[in-house]
């Protein structure tokens, strides 16, 4: 790590400019890894995993025991604090539940409005040096609230194959339904076009670098 104390003014935009990678290689990059996750499913899931997470699981899917395991490992001013802000995220959102009103706008003709949740949705959750936990809250809440009856979440595994328990805890309060180890653009591939295990889902939710 690099630390800088009281630097120039004049260098504040190069100490703060976020790292970027050409377009055109990116883009490259991407387009085979989609690719070989639509073509190989988990099998090819599993060895980006190994190639960009530095990690070789047997399984992807977070287990009910790891699920349970991670709520003794949250400390409890945390785990009252997650608690709370999913209550005052669940008030803002149920707030804002859309309600149908029916019009009668000329004799026999009848108009409304009517909104139909989305079956299957998929949530990133980037990994990193801090766990987002608070965007576990505030993706799944919502989905929650307007009825998605399945709600799939993808985040990349530590290099001891296991999800920081604070996200855990979290997607358990939240309501998430499958929680599975996976990292990147092979995350987002595994939810567009499912693989043996991961469901393939209607809309993806979460934040992201370039890739």
């Amino acid at each position: 790590m690099r630390v800088f104390e009281y630097p120039a003014r004049e260098t504040w935009d190069s100490l703060l400019a976020r790292p970027t990678r050409d377009a055109a290689d990116l883009n490259a990059i991407v387009a085979d890894v989609l690719a070989q996750v639509k073509k190989g499913g988990a099998v090819a899931v599993r060895m980006f995993e190994e190639r960009f997470d530095h990690v070789s699981l047997d399984c992807l899917a977070v287990t009910p025991e790891e699920m349970k395991e991670a709520e003794g490992l949250v400390e409890a001013p945390l785990r009252e604090a997650l608690r709370e802000a999913h209550r005052n995220i669940g008030r803002f959102h149920a707030a804002q539940r859309f309600q149908t009103h029916h019009v009668q706008v000329t004799d026999g003709v009848e108009c409304w409005q009517e909104a139909k949740p989305i079956q299957k949705v998929g949530l990133y959750i980037p990994g990193g040096t801090a766990p987002l936990f608070s965007t576990v809250l505030m993706l799944a809440t919502p989905a929650r609230i307007a009825g998605c009856e399945e709600i799939v979440l993808c985040t990349p595994p530590g290099r001891d194959g296991k999800v920081h328990p604070a996200i855990l805890y979290a997607a358990s309060l939240a309501g998430v339904n499958r929680i599975f180890k996976i990292g990147g653009v092979q995350a987002i591939g595994a939810m567009a076009y499912g693989t043996e295990s991961v469901p393939q889902v209607g809309k993806m939710f979460g934040p992201g670098d370039q890739f």
